[in-house]
């Protein structure tokens, strides 16, 4: 027995399959977009603070690495000058260790739950990106990950942020209606919801709400169909660029695991500071919270 509660199991299951879909996320516009999004929300685009943090002969634990495309699209060619520890609950390892291959870099990727890793030393940065909601718990994510953590250093974090109101409960729905289904069927199922999201999207059609609407979290302004119903009723991912199948990855990544939290600012602030965490950056978009933050004293 590997002592994973069940949701985990389902987690580990999961995330096997999805970075299994190998044509789905490798493809050179998504990674050059996971760059360029990395960089905004942790660093402001500035790749000298990047390199800062990310300097030569660091020791990075990527916490929740799947395939390694979130390290290899941040970092570059930068991860030939680092030592690069990555850890997955999923068998995605595996295609961890071919792609972190390719860059040439020192790497060791071990397949394990990411609260109880075992380390014989602490680690320069640890960088998670959008793993520790797929725990059971967010917040003990975060502390037990900190314990690896050397003094000074640095904690790079995403977690999902609390959407509105009908969103959270239609997204909860969907997520429950696929629960006693197989990763394939939820896949085929989610992708009249794709097609649907890209239907909205390719009408192009903008909203103009005249007032806030704060019972259903609905702010005034000008808004595309397809992010109005993307930000207020469903999650139903759109880029006009991308395939179906690679819209479909992003809609399965959010609905198929059962443990999906969503945190507010204030909750992660606290959890940092039990963590021994001075935050240094906290970038909070509606989607989630990007956290940079700095190991204090031990607790």
């Amino acid at each position: 027995m590997n002592g994973y509660s069940e949701k985990q199991e389902q987690t580990k299951d999961t995330f096997s399959f999805k970075w299994g879909m190998t044509e789905t996320y490798s493809s050179a516009h998504i990674l050059r977009d996971t760059g360029d999004w990395l960089m905004q929300k942790y660093f402001d685009g500035d790749a000298a603070k990047r390199d800062e943090i990310f300097a030569d002969g660091k020791t990075v634990l990527d916490a929740g690495c799947g395939a390694g495309m979130s390290a290899i699209a941040l970092l570059g060619e930068r991860l030939k000058k680092l030592k690069y520890i990555g850890v997955d609950i999923s068998d995605a390892v595996s295609e961890a260790r071919e792609n972190l291959k390719k860059t040439g870099g020192e790497y060791e990727v071990i397949q394990c739950d990411l609260n109880n890793i075992d380390l014989k030393e602490k680690v320069d940065v640890i960088f998670s990106e959008g793993v520790l909601h797929h725990t059971d718990s967010t917040r003990e994510a975060i502390i037990n990950l900190g314990r690896h953590l050397a003094k000074g250093g640095y904690f790079l974090f995403y977690v999902y942020a609390k959407k509105a109101p009908i969103r959270e409960y239609t997204d909860d729905y969907i997520r429950e209606y696929f629960r006693d289904k197989s990763n394939e069927e939820t896949w085929n199922g989610l992708e009249s919801l794709t097609k649907f999201g890209k239907m909205l999207g390719d009408l192009n059609v903008t909203l103009h709400i005249d007032e806030d609407i704060p019972c259903i979290g609905v702010k005034k302004g000008d808004i595309d169909l397809q992010r109005f119903f993307y930000w207020n009723i469903f999650k139903c991912f759109y880029k006009p660029e991308y395939s179906i199948d690679e819209m479909n990855h992003i809609n399965f990544d959010w609905y198929r695991p059962l443990n999906c939290h969503r945190q507010t600012p204030d909750e992660v602030r606290m959890w940092c500071a039990q963590a021994g965490l001075v935050i240094e950056r906290m970038h909070v978009e509606e989607a989630g919270i990007t956290v940079v933050a700095r190991k204090g004293d031990e607790l």
